[in-house]
């Protein structure tokens, strides 16, 4: 039997899902993207639940989409959108890198905290590609001078830069990321649920609409820019461990 991708547990209204899929690095394969979705599917249902924390094992939150595995381009839109729609508020916690596609998972996550150790990469154009699915939620909700940035050069950047620009809600600083975390799960354990459901709504209206505007042309540009030569040879490099033959 395959082991399980996710990993979810409960305390005092609180479902914590966890990435547990080390020997890609939290990597976005097709198998972990339909887990994921079903268990926030779960959590939906679910009266017990208050909200969702979505968490990872290992020294990375997520490494992007798996590059041997990925999951198409409309399985990815729907677990982002799963996530924004979602009834409860889903909060990330990272410990570790997160890069590419696992940025996605921040932008839509409604809160988002990580510890001083994290950084983060949009490094997409790295290996021929664009960020363009993961730009649904990510363009209402980050600093679009400092996107521009990030999205055209790759840089790696800290946790204090992610916070500044709105990829992070907090950054831990020198302080553990659960003691950021807590005085935040407390709010929201304290929050009437059809409040928070409603708020929530209130949130996310407008970074819906926009998933319902432009889903289909970036989903695409993303299914035509993967399939490209070029970027056939920035994934072969990138496995190799190899510069591309476009760096200078």
């Amino acid at each position: 039997m395959t082991a399980a991708l996710t990993h979810a547990t409960h305390e005092r209204g609180i479902t914590t899902l966890t990435l547990d899929s080390p020997h890609n690095r939290n990597a976005l394969s097709a198998a972990l993207v339909h887990e994921l979705a079903d268990a926030l599917k779960q959590c939906d249902k679910d009266g017990h639940v208050r909200a969702v924390v979505l968490t990872h094992t290992g020294n990375t939150f997520s490494a992007g989409a798996d590059l041997r595995d990925p999951p198409k381009p409309k399985a990815l839109v729907a677990l982002l959108r799963r996530i924004i729609k979602l009834r409860k508020p889903v909060v990330a916690r990272v410990t570790g890198h997160v890069r590419a596609g696992g940025l996605g998972l921040l932008g839509a996550c409604d809160i988002a905290a990580a510890s001083h150790t994290a950084t983060f990469a949009f490094t997409e154009v790295r290996i021929g590609v664009a960020p363009a699915v993961i730009s649904l939620p990510l363009q209402h909700r980050v600093d679009p001078r400092a996107l521009a940035r990030y999205y055209l050069t790759g840089e790696t950047f800290d946790a204090t830069e992610a916070a500044r620009i709105g990829l992070l809600t907090t950054a831990g600083d020198n302080a553990d990321v659960d003691e950021v975390l807590a005085p935040i799960l407390d709010g929201l354990r304290r929050a009437a649920p059809w409040a928070l459901a409603e708020t929530k709504h209130l949130l996310t209206t407008k970074v819906l609409e926009a998933f319902d505007e432009d889903a289909g042309y970036l989903t695409s540009v993303s299914s035509r820019l993967f399939a490209s030569a070029e970027a056939r040879e920035g994934m072969a490099a990138f496995l190799e461990r190899r510069d591309p033959p476009w760096v200078l």
